[in-house]
């Protein structure tokens, strides 16, 4: 299969030289605790009336790979630097229920209100220069990806990554976990009318796929993506990496999972299969 298309083409990225501001070498964040603590999930809606399956759309940050952590410092040690909330850090509370899934022209309102609007983007544009020399150290795959990936590539499905990252990091995000041949589109929200929470890029997602809203399913980590996806008129499977169940669920997630290992996931595959064998 061809590279994923993006926009037109999805070019190589370069990796910005960003001047080290704290240590990363061992960035496993003692503080930030997945969510995953407060299993099992209860939620087990199934998604059997989406077969026959036709596709899969995808997230990228925190759905593909647990990324939520490098946002989270990069965000902690450069709104310190600004003398962002009288100079304290942001903790995860603050990052889980503000930033996280926010697009950047969204977060400058929301984080640095006071400030020229080209002078809060900057600031952001910074950040993810700083977010991308960390994730080029510390970023890993979401539990069980790879089987997922071969299960979709072995029915046949198409699939896409949609996702309010800018360009630069959803080209590294997605060489450094070597899918660049497995999606056959990737759309920015940035290339979009709207970001999510709006619907617009799952349908334009939907429109180069030449798929139906009916047959396909998403995954996503965020509030904002759960919800665009289901204004596109599709269920999202929760992805639970970081963000709490209950938050997921109460967006819309038709069920929520742990990770790609999930038995609840692999239930609901091996129904849709079975379904499309019948039919």
């Amino acid at each position: 299969m061809p590279a994923a298309t993006l926009a037109t083409s999805l070019p190589h990225n370069i990796f910005p030289n960003v001047p080290k501001r704290t240590n990363f070498s061992t960035l496993v964040p003692s503080g930030f605790s997945a969510s995953s603590t407060s299993y099992p999930i209860n939620s087990n809606t199934s998604l059997s009336f989406v077969a026959p399956l036709e596709a899969i759309l995808f997230d990228i940050d925190g759905t593909l790979c647990d990324s939520d952590p490098l946002h989270y410092y990069a965000f902690r040690d450069m709104l310190q630097e600004v003398g962002f909330n009288n100079g304290s850090p942001i903790d995860e509370e603050f990052f889980i229920n503000n930033i996280s899934g926010k697009h950047n022209e969204e977060l400058c309102t929301v984080l640095l209100p006071d400030w020229e609007f080209e002078k809060a983007m900057k600031f952001m544009v910074d950040k993810e220069a700083l977010f991308r020399r960390i994730a080029a150290e510390q970023l890993q795959p979401i539990s069980g990806l790879e089987n997922l990936c071969k299960w979709v590539e072995k029915l046949g499905l198409k699939r896409a990554a949609v996702t309010n990252a800018p360009r630069s990091n959803a080209e590294l995000l997605i060489s450094m976990l070597k899918l660049e041949d497995f999606f056959e589109v990737i759309v920015l929200a940035e290339e979009c009318a709207r970001p999510k929470p709006f619907p617009d890029p799952y349908l334009k997602a939907l429109d180069a796929l030449k798929v139906s809203p009916h047959h396909t399913f998403v995954f996503e980590d965020s509030v904002s993506g759960i919800k665009a996806a289901n204004g596109a008129g599709m269920p999202a499977v929760g992805m639970a990496t970081r963000n709490p169940e209950q938050m997921l669920l109460d967006a819309g997630a038709t069920l929520v999972i742990k990770d790609y290992n999930d038995p609840k996931l692999w239930e609901n595959l091996e129904a849709l299969v079975k379904q499309k064998s019948r039919l």
